[in-house]
């Protein structure tokens, strides 16, 4: 599969689709939910690690080839990171 060729929202949905048959399957996502998973969309291999940067170049250094083609997420979450911000009532009663 060349993903070189997929949208934005195709690339996410195939690192997704990967990390939920390949990699899930592995870990124990309920006590590893912070770490961050680097799968190349491509090949399906992966690396998992507290740091995005080093799960990143343990796969680049293993995978030379998947510069450029890596989905970066959490185990616990289909996202890397949030932005934005989260607004909180100022309301006690609505705490």
């Amino acid at each position: 599969m060349d993903v070189q060729h997929l949208s934005d929202e195709e690339f996410a949905q195939r690192g997704n689709a990967i990390f939920e048959e390949r990699v899930r399957p592995n870990v124990d996502v309920d006590a590893e939910a912070h770490k961050f998973v680097a799968i190349d969309v491509e090949t399906g291999k992966y690396e998992i690690d507290e740091s995005d940067v080093e799960a990143s170049d343990r796969l680049v250094e293993r995978e030379p080839e998947a510069e450029g083609r890596i989905w970066l997420r959490r185990v616990g979450s289909p996202h890397a990171y949030r932005f934005g911000t989260r607004f909180h009532s100022t309301d006690p009663a609505a705490q």
